[in-house]
């Protein structure tokens, strides 16, 4: 295991992650033999910070990281609750009532074989992307926190953090010492920089997600846009490249934990880190909202 950190580092609460993380969703799909590869590579090229959620099949994703990790020496696990896998084509439903998140976080406890969740990231349903809360799905934010605190003061988790939320969610949430924010983002998609600027003001690590798009909730992916094909020809790099050194570069208190099933794609996203964008290419890249 290397000492070094891909792009650096920042602070998440009271852990030091590197600015370069792993989401882990896309291990759904792939057996425990790939999955640990990719892993260990992960861990092998200085990432510390994984991402997963119970409901990642059914726990698969969970059971391939303890398979492949386990006992996680510094790595810092992320979970999210909010949601739970169903057999139907739509493959999620919500589960936002506090029991239902306390339930979320015992499923993390047992699958990935830990006595405490470093950080639970509370994803909230007010909008999209993704599923939207009605009738008895929502659930006011303090009930929520409340729940959340409880499992924080029980040793069961280690600190909160918040998913798909506003300003004023954030605001509120405050209070209860939000280490974390993932929210979608990107070079294209700044819906959410008064948020980010928020988060920065109070020392709250910023995790976008969605930062390359996403085919599945049909958002447009920043890769496609000749501006950042353009650049990435120019410093000899990926489009892919481009876009997620601009967000390392645009705020200090930004981390990615982009996705992949295949150690290729893996090495890719870690070379971000060695990109070095110039004046000219931010300049463009701000340009672009």
């Amino acid at each position: 295991m290397t000492s070094q950190r891909p792009g650096g580092t920042v602070w998440l609460g009271r852990h030091e992650i590197g600015r370069i993380g792993y989401g882990a969703m896309q291990l759904e799909h792939v057996d425990t033999a790939a999955a640990t590869a990719v892993l260990r590579r992960a861990v092998e090229l200085g990432v510390n910070h994984v991402d997963t959620a119970s409901f990642y099949g059914h726990t698969t994703v969970n059971q391939h990281l303890r398979a492949a990790l386990h006992p996680y020496d510094d790595l810092v696990i992320v979970s999210k609750v909010g949601a739970r896998r169903v057999d139907t084509p739509a493959r999620l439903a919500l589960a936002q009532r506090p029991a239902q998140l306390r339930e979320q976080v015992h499923l993390d406890l047992e699958s990935l074989d830990l006595d405490q969740i470093p950080v639970v990231n509370l994803r909230r349903a007010d909008q999209g992307p993704g599923l939207i809360a009605s009738g008895d799905d929502v659930v006011p934010l303090d009930d929520q926190l409340a729940e959340l605190i409880a499992l924080r003061d029980e040793g069961l988790i280690g600190a909160i953090g918040l998913s798909n939320v506003s300003i004023a969610q954030l605001q509120q949430a405050l209070p209860a010492g939000i280490v974390c924010v993932q929210n979608a983002y990107s070079v294209l998609d700044r819906s959410s920089e008064e948020l980010l600027t928020l988060c920065a003001a109070h020392d709250i690590a910023w995790i976008p997600y969605f930062p390359l798009g996403s085919a599945f909730d049909r958002i447009p992916s920043p890769t496609d846009l000749p501006a950042v094909q353009k650049i990435a020809t120019r410093l000899n790099t990926t489009p892919a490249a481009i876009c997620l050194a601009w967000i390392l570069v645009h705020d200090k208190h930004t981390a990615l934990i982009p996705g992949t099933r295949t150690i290729a794609h893996l090495e890719d996203n870690l070379r971000t880190a060695d990109v070095e964008l110039d004046d000219q290419s931010l300049a463009e890249l701000d340009a672009l909202v």
